[in-house]
């Protein structure tokens, strides 16, 4: 194994990054993987996951999901849908995978964020509430007990 810095992405690259996660971004409640994604920009997932990494600081799946968990957190927020339809609502096929990842990102289950979001948002626009209520990357929510 060698020791050798990263390179930075090529321009060509980071223009073809910028398309899919703006694609991520349109189409977050579609099916979604990282061999699609990848198809749609000619590179292989490998690839694609490597330079999206380098690029943004996370991998592809990972920015699907929290793009994702940003929605549901609004959806929920709302409280006009249960937790189930609002993780088929998100484009999430697994209401335990969509749990698990919500509570990893937020610090606590989709239901417990339904319940506190009422009372904590009341009266609050909803473009405020959209940035303070962001949830945190990368497994950096606190944990909070039951």
């Amino acid at each position: 194994m060698t020791d050798r810095p990263a390179t930075a992405p090529h321009p060509r690259d980071l223009a073809l990054l910028r398309r899919v996660r703006d694609r991520i971004d349109r189409e977050y409640a579609r099916p979604l993987d990282v061999e699609a994604l990848a198809r749609g920009v000619n590179m292989s997932a490998g690839h694609l996951s490597r330079r999206f990494r380098q690029a943004y600081g996370e991998s592809p799946y990972s920015y699907l999901m929290t793009r994702r968990i940003e929605r549901a957190m609004a959806l929920l927020r709302r409280g006009d849908l249960s937790v189930t339809e609002v993780c088929f609502t998100v484009g999430c096929s697994s209401l335990g995978t969509f749990s698990t990842r919500f509570a990893e990102l937020v610090g606590v289950p989709p239901s417990v964020y339904r319940r506190r979001a009422e009372r904590s948002t009341a009266g609050m626009p909803s473009c405020v509430a959209k940035q303070v209520t962001r949830p945190v990357r990368n497994r950096e929510a606190p944990i909070t007990g039951p």
